[in-house]
């Protein structure tokens, strides 16, 4: 297999994020929470390891016909926001005009953010919070905390998105790597879990689940507090 059939393969990896969306979608409307964050964790999955893919290949020099920035983009945006969105309004964890606010400020601020040419710092790492707003969502589902709190949350992660502050990429970014990669990845396992049993309020995934997206989302703040050594 040559190296310009590699390259188009991990396009069509890509693309199979946008059938994992539909899954998701498609399970959101039967309001079955569990499977939909199933799909959404296999789309995360993919997600995960197509960017390297697609740097081993240099897909953009072997596949130059298909734009897997673009592909992503779209996929990420179906995935880490419009689908946890809909879940979090339709679900009723957040009562009356919270759930309509909600949903409008993630949708809005996220396809804006998505579009902002600054969101990658110098070692690629984000400029705000990074949009990921599937790993927030499912995180309150397994919580449940009060919807004031909810609220509260998403108000301060949206305002995030457009604030000077480091969210570090578990994978590109270098600094604390070897913390960072497997924190992401028993975050997805705990995640998983999670969603396997439903949001199971007994089940010991939800501590995993908060502590690792506490770390997943102070990181790379911390780094901006705690100089590098030289």
């Amino acid at each position: 297999m040559n190296i310009q059939t590699k390259a188009l393969l991990v396009h069509l990896l890509t693309a199979t994020g946008a059938v994992f969306a539909m899954l998701a979608m498609l399970a959101a409307v039967d309001e079955k929470w569990g499977l939909m964050f199933l799909w959404l964790v296999v789309a995360f999955i993919v997600d995960g390891i197509d960017g390297p893919l697609a740097r081993r290949y240099q897909v953009k020099v072997n596949a130059p016909q298909y734009d897997g920035v673009l592909m992503d983009l779209i996929i990420d945006y179906l995935t880490y926001v419009f689908i946890p969105a809909y879940a979090l309004f339709k679900s009723g964890l957040m009562h009356g005009w919270t759930g309509w606010f909600a949903i409008i400020v993630i949708t809005f601020a996220s396809v804006v953010y998505f579009a902002d040419t600054r969101m990658k710092t110098k070692d690629n790492s984000f400029s705000g919070f990074p949009g990921c707003w599937n790993m927030v969502i499912l995180v309150l589902f397994a919580t449940e905390p009060n919807f004031w709190v909810m609220t509260a949350l998403v108000t301060a992660i949206a305002i995030a998105m457009f604030l000077p502050l480091k969210f570090i990429h578990p994978v590109r970014t270098e600094r604390w790597r070897s913390v960072s990669l497997p924190m992401a990845l028993a975050w997805t396992g705990f995640a998983g879990w999670a969603a396997w049993v439903d949001f199971h309020p007994e089940s010991w995934a939800h501590w995993g689940l908060v502590v690792t997206s506490i770390y997943l989302l102070g990181a790379g703040i911390a780094q901006q507090i705690i100089p590098e050594k030289a």
